[in-house]
């Protein structure tokens, strides 16, 4: 499994999703776009948005969420 977490300085959804996620010990990967281009286009190019927090799990995207989605998310594909 390979968890991609694109974020943005100061969005207070992303701090809320990485508690979560760090809470539940879930492994992911955390990309922040507005201080790098590539994974601002890597945002755009698999999600077809600008928004975060957004997840990429291994090809699911599940874009401008919030700590409540991204539970039910996983719990969904078993990984919590």
């Amino acid at each position: 499994m390979t968890l991609i977490m694109y974020t943005k300085t100061g969005c207070p959804w992303c701090d809320e999703v990485r508690a979560f996620l760090k809470e539940k010990n879930v492994p992911f990967e955390e990309r922040e776009v507005l201080g790098n281009k590539t994974y601002f286009q890597e945002l755009l190019d698999t999600s077809g948005q600008n928004k975060t927090p957004t997840l990429d799990l291994d090809g699911e995207i599940l874009a401008d969420t919030d700590a409540t989605a991204v539970e039910k998310f996983l719990k969904e594909r078993g990984i919590i």
